[in-house]
């Protein structure tokens, strides 16, 4: 069976965060760095560190398909063409939509498009024979990783705050994690800000899954969105886990901690891209989750791309 899109569409109460308390932490987290060094940088702005004074590698840039979802579902054969022709040569699949594996790669080559990495959930509770076969189909589409990508709320909707949930969660990252390499894949983690909500005993689920997950095993795709809107400095993050965040999706925050495509939010990607080389970033995926969310449209979506890929591919840090 052809894989679905694995990860809630965008509603109010997956983002409950408050405009003040997104500019609260973004202001302290500029203090901490300088304050011209945080928000609203420029495309130029100097860097927390060592800078290739270069753009990102156009073979480096991604995007994940859940941004175009709806075009996706529409036409995929000339939304992957349209993709190509802005620029892009790998992407991020989330669902195979409504297609087998098989015929999704078929769309790709088509296209000219390579799927590097895909978002598929592990199987919950922890299925081995379930995992395996998501295995193969990445392999069938050609992906390199495979990334959980969505975790952190109750069967009644609330965050998570029982401490036990995570370690459990970890072991089972582990577990599939290690089936993965031994299919010749390499597993990653997509956080949300969910996962930086304190929990009982005052950690987070973050701490848990990067202290009780092995490196060798799990690395991280870092949401840079959602980490600001959990409340921590992405330079953080990549200096409290170096090596292990080799992925990072590239969407832009506004000032009233909604989406916005990059270069038009308050979000100085320059200066967290600065430290590529400590985190171990191989892939930039540009996204933006709200795509033919009302008020946008569902042709947003493109623009959102074509925006992106001009964005990362002329940044200088």
């Amino acid at each position: 069976m052809a894989q679905q899109f694995n990860r809630p569409a965008p509603t109010p109460a997956s983002a409950p965060v408050s405009r003040r308390g997104v500019l609260r932490a973004a202001t302290v987290s500029a203090a901490a760095v300088g304050a011209a060094g945080l928000l609203a940088g420029p495309a130029t702005a100097a860097p927390a560190g060592p800078s290739q004074a270069a753009p990102v590698p156009v073979d480096r840039i991604s995007i994940q398909l859940y941004t175009l979802r709806d075009q996706l579902a529409a036409d995929l054969p000339g939304t992957l063409d349209a993709l190509r022709r802005i620029g892009y040569r790998r992407v991020e699949h989330a669902g195979f939509v409504g297609r087998t594996a098989a015929q999704f790669r078929a769309a790709l080559d088509e296209a000219g498009l390579r799927a590097t990495s895909g978002h598929v959930g592990i199987p919950q509770p922890f299925d081995a024979a379930t995992w395996e076969q998501a295995l193969a189909d990445a392999k069938v589409v050609g992906c390199k990783k495979i990334v959980h990508p969505y975790f952190g709320r109750d069967a009644s909707g609330q965050p998570i705050r029982d401490p036990a949930v995570y370690q459990a969660l970890a072991r089972d990252l582990n577990r599939a994690g290690r089936l993965a390499e031994r299919a010749g894949l390499e597993f990653g983690y997509h956080n949300h800000q969910l996962e930086f909500v304190p929990l009982t005993g005052g950690s987070t689920g973050f701490d848990i899954l990067t202290a009780q997950t092995d490196p060798r095993l799990v690395h991280f795709e870092l949401d840079l969105y959602w980490t600001w809107r959990g409340a921590h400095d992405p330079v953080d993050v990549i200096r409290a886990n170096r090596g292990r965040i080799r992925q990072v999706h590239v969407k832009d925050l506004d000032v009233e901690g909604g989406f916005a495509d990059l270069g038009d939010g308050v979000i100085d990607f320059g200066r967290i891209f600065a430290h590529e080389r400590e985190a171990g970033i191989e892939e930039y995926i540009v996204e933006r989750d709200d795509a033919g969310t009302p008020p946008r449209s569902p042709a947003d979506a493109l623009d959102t791309a074509r925006v992106g890929f001009d964005y990362l591919a002329s940044l200088r840090y």
